[in-house]
């Protein structure tokens, strides 16, 4: 009791006579209602975090995910062979705009994550004004989400903004049934299960929460959740007949998850449960700290919730709950990343819900916290990353993927005097080739090919050839190259690749090509 006293004697003597380093910060906390100052954060986010980037993969390529992204996104279409297209669309119109570079996907990354804090905010600014809106942000730069996991840009990551800019709309669309929101709630939901089809927990949780809520009789019998329904599947429609085209190819690829039994699916579902209070432990420690002995009204607090904040808390424990109980089920596995972009939810349910304020002292110290962490981040983890992996390097083979393209590309071209066309192989080097080649040829096999090695869409017939990449442990690959490739037909080089951080040599690689030159 006398610690917590102590603590708020000095929160308010901070507060009533700031020392000279808080100033700065206090007049930011005053522009948070002016409009400059989210906006500020959320640039000062974008930039520190592009640099971690940009240091801690130096010298190494791209995740073979955020490849795959971009591989998918070169052609426009209402569906790819893994995934729905937003992913593919997201990259293919960035790169219309940027260059093709690594800096240029970091910073396509972390836009995208602050994009998702930004919508996190206009649910926030429902509820709260001033301090709270911004420690909502804090808490969740906390978390891996809005960093680490939003770092590798695939269908789990693209999530971080359509999960909390759909939640915005649906709860405008619940709080006045009017036709735009209802429109709004349906369009932007659709566009979330065309990022990942895991959104479907996100459109069963609006239905639960509506279904829980006190006023489910007020909507379910008004226009808006089936105005919301139809603009979702009008919007859906030319995914669906792409679906129906390809016998969903997309959902094939999903149900390769459901083949766990139920001990295996109980299992998975608590390390599930355990991921995601590992992701927030660190933001729900900090919350525990700033609240101080006013925790103990937490109870009190969740009970009261208004009307708003009572749905986002319904939705909150749909998105966690509905995939455990699919899991159980249907027998899926169910790693916990593919639900961190929907942490916001309990955030803004709690600091919202919170019935008291926080004073400024807590606030400056929060963004102290976390400005310290991203530029530690920044100038020490990140160089020390990079010189790790540039000694060690990465199982996929992340630190050779440049080396790797630009030397198959210089072979093929002495070989055969023609740009490289076609990249087949261990699916990691034939992305990485697509993307660091300067022929930039198609993922995957031409149709002349006796057997495809990747599973991408075959390309157009041609006889231009190819080259098929494989490191020289692993053997299936090189089999499979070898069987793609009539006798006589290829020749099979190798050549040893090695890891460079500006200049500083690392480890090495062998790699196994076969330039098949018909």
């Amino acid at each position: 009791m006398l610690h917590d006293f102590a603590f708020s004697a000095l929160a308010e003597r901070s507060d009533s006579q700031p020392a000279a380093w808080r100033r700065p910060f206090l007049r930011w906390l005053d522009g948070i209602e002016a409009g400059w100052a989210i906006p500020l954060l959320l640039a000062c986010f974008v930039i520190v975090w592009t640099i971690y980037l940009s240091i801690a993969y130096a010298g190494a390529g791209l995740h073979p995910d955020v490849l795959e992204t971009w591989t998918f996104g070169r052609q426009f279409g209402w569906g790819y062979n893994k995934h729905p297209p937003l992913m593919g669309w997201v990259a293919g119109g960035w790169t219309a705009v940027f260059p093709l570079s690594d800096w240029s996907f970091h910073l396509m990354a972390m836009t995208n994550a602050a994009l998702a804090l930004w919508f996190v905010d206009l649910v926030s600014r429902r509820f709260v004004t001033g301090d709270k809106r911004v420690i909502v942000l804090l808490l969740l730069m906390l978390t891996p989400a809005y960093q680490f996991h939003a770092q590798r840009f695939n269908a789990n990551s693209v999530q971080l903004a359509t999960w909390p800019l759909a939640t915005y709309c649906f709860l405008r669309a619940f709080e006045t049934r009017a036709m735009l929101w209802s429109i709004a709630a349906g369009l932007t939901t659709a566009l979330a299960v065309l990022g990942k089809y895991y959104s479907i927990f996100l459109v069963m949780s609006f239905a639960f929460a509506a279904m829980a809520h006190p006023q489910r009789r007020a909507y379910f019998t008004s226009a808006s959740p089936w105005i919301s329904t139809a603009a979702g599947l009008a919007a859906l429609s030319m995914h669906l007949d792409w679906l129906v085209a390809t016998d969903a190819a997309p959902i094939q690829h999903a149900l390769m998850h459901a083949k766990s039994n139920l001990c295996t699916s109980l299992r998975d579902s608590v390390f599930f449960l355990l991921g995601l209070v590992a992701a927030m432990a660190v933001a729900a420690v900090t919350w525990i700290i700033v609240a101080g002995a006013r925790i103990r009204q937490f109870p009190a607090e969740m009970a009261a919730l208004n009307d708003g904040l009572r749905l986002l808390a319904y939705v909150a424990v749909g998105s966690v709950g509905l995939p455990v109980v699919n899991a159980l089920i249907m027998g899926t596995d169910l790693p916990s990343l593919w639900a961190l972009q929907g942490l916001f939810l309990f955030v803004v349910v709690v600091v919202c819900g919170a019935s008291y304020r926080i004073e400024r002292f807590y606030t400056v110290n929060l963004a102290m916290l976390t400005a310290g962490v991203a530029i530690a981040a920044a100038i020490i983890a990140a160089p020390l990353h990079a010189l790790y992996r540039n000694n060690h390097g990465y199982e996929e083979g992340r630190t050779f993927y440049q080396q790797t393209a630009q030397e198959a590309t210089r072979q093929w071209r002495e070989l055969t005097g023609r740009p490289l066309a076609h990249v087949g192989g261990t699916e990691s080097l034939a992305l990485a080739t697509t993307f660091y080649s300067d022929d930039h040829p198609s993922y995957g096999l031409p149709t002349t090919a006796r057997q495809p090695i990747s599973d991408s869409p075959a390309e157009a017939n041609d006889d231009r050839g190819w080259v098929s990449l494989c490191f020289r442990d692993q053997t299936d690959c090189i089999a499979a190259a070898e069987s793609a490739a009539r006798p006589g037909d290829y020749v099979k080089r190798e050549f040893v690749v090695q890891a460079r951080l500006f200049g500083w040599t690392g480890c090495t690689r062998t790699v196994v090509a076969f330039l098949v030159t018909r």
